[in-house]
């Protein structure tokens, strides 16, 4: 259903099933997947390519111009794949020139009033809770969960399965499969709740506590944990995805317990 209350751009691409409710304004240069349904006052502008299934509620706007002095009117998109939820309020800025889009993946929960800024990368089944805000050119993984009212700084990298604590602010990578609060950001366990959920086994989380039993815990420099890591944790997909994230670090990973800042760079 169209609602005839709404304005839609005679060159916007509509799937079959669509829904658009009531005083919500949709632009040409837009694709929306079928059986989605745009709530109220929404906006959805230049650039915005939206998949099947979603929900957008009232008061979010899609691919706004971003918010980058750098800006010069290139053409970009802001995705949103497959069943992802948008709550209230939620903005998504288009991408520039660095990546050309903003991405958010399939089956994703982004609660109300969150921010996603220009080029960020956001995975699959992620759920972003209230009032958090993305700088540019972030990094989600698959199914991490970030807390409400938390803070990302730009470039930042979150891996996938990580858990970050409500009012978080993120300077540093998190790497994937750990639980990361306090503050400053730190390591407070790894995610094992949420690797079972997700149907890792026994044997795979106890790997990871493992893992970053040596990365944060044994009193090793950086490169010497990363080493014994590599002697003794069997091969896994689980372990090399850490070893890559960590590897890739340019800002470097979250402190670990008394272990100081200058410890945890990977360079």
């Amino acid at each position: 259903m169209l609602s005839p209350l709404a304005y839609i751009h005679p060159a916007a691409r509509l799937a079959p099933g669509v829904t658009v409710e009531p005083f919500t304004t949709i632009y040409g240069d837009v694709e929306i997947g079928e059986n989605t349904w745009i709530g109220p006052n929404v906006t959805i502008m230049d650039g915005a390519r939206i998949g099947a299934n979603c929900q957008i509620f009232p008061g979010a706007v899609i691919a706004g111009v971003p918010q980058d002095l750098k800006f010069a009117g290139e053409v970009t998109t802001a995705e949103i794949g497959d069943y992802t939820v948008l709550r209230e309020c939620v903005t998504v800025n288009r991408g520039t020139v660095d990546k050309g889009r903003t991405v958010v993946g399939s089956h994703c929960l982004l609660q109300a009033y969150v921010h996603i800024a220009h080029d960020c990368l956001v995975g699959n089944h992620c759920v972003i809770s209230n009032s958090t805000q993305m700088a540019g050119h972030v990094q989600v993984g698959d199914w991490a969960i970030i807390g409400g009212t938390s803070a990302i700084h730009q470039f930042t990298k979150i891996g996938a399965h990580a858990f970050i604590g409500g009012g978080s602010l993120v300077r540093s990578d998190v790497p994937p499969f750990v639980k990361a609060a306090r503050e400053p950001l730190t390591y407070a366990g790894i995610n094992s709740v949420g690797m079972s959920r997700r149907g890792f086994g026994e044997a795979q989380v106890h790997s990871m506590h493992e893992l970053y039993r040596i990365l944060y815990l044994s009193g090793l420099g950086m490169q010497e944990a990363l080493a014994r890591i590599e002697a003794e944790i069997a091969p896994s997909a689980e372990r090399d995805l850490v070893l890559e994230f960590i590897q890739s670090a340019e800002r470097g990973i979250i402190k670990g317990p008394g272990r100081r800042k200058s410890e945890e760079s990977a360079d």
